[in-house]
């Protein structure tokens, strides 16, 4: 009896923590002491990258923008992971390399934006596949054999 009572004691303990959110951080943000001495007008690129370190992520084109961006995901037993907090710290910088503004952005401030996409063109279009297949006769180049030696 004291056997069965452990077992299911123990059986209890690890469907609870199973169910115990994790939290993971990823990214970075300066802190805001070191935000508060960069100066509008002044500092460089060189000077804010000396002074909070180097972006998570640049502008497009060399002498872009800086972007700083740390989220937290929680993550409850076998759900998908959610992100609860995201921050984006966006510095832009002027046509001669000097700050011209940092600015602020969270999950409530607006919508989800796609960083990145990649889409490529399957080339193709809506021609039947029989008229695909009778399109290559004749595409075939003198000297080629059959395995397009």
């Amino acid at each position: 009896m004291r056997t069965l009572t452990l077992s299911i004691a123990m059986m209890a303990g690890l469907a609870l923590s199973a169910c115990s959110p994790l939290f993971s951080n990823h990214g970075y943000i300066p802190p805001e002491e070191e935000l508060q001495e960069l100066v509008v007008g002044i500092d460089t690129r060189a000077s804010v990258e000396d002074l909070v370190g180097s972006p998570t992520a640049g502008g497009l084109l060399e002498g872009g923008d800086f972007y700083y961006v740390r989220s937290q995901v929680r993550t409850i037993g076998p759900r998908r992971p959610k992100v609860i907090d995201r921050q984006v710290l966006a510095i832009s910088f002027d046509s001669e390399g000097v700050l011209a503004n940092i600015e602020r952005f969270g999950l409530e401030d607006g919508r989800v934006v796609a960083l990145e996409r990649r889409v490529t063109d399957s080339g193709v279009t809506d021609t039947p596949f029989l008229r695909q297949l009778l399109g290559s006769f004749g595409r075939v180049l003198p000297g080629q054999g059959a395995f397009g030696n």
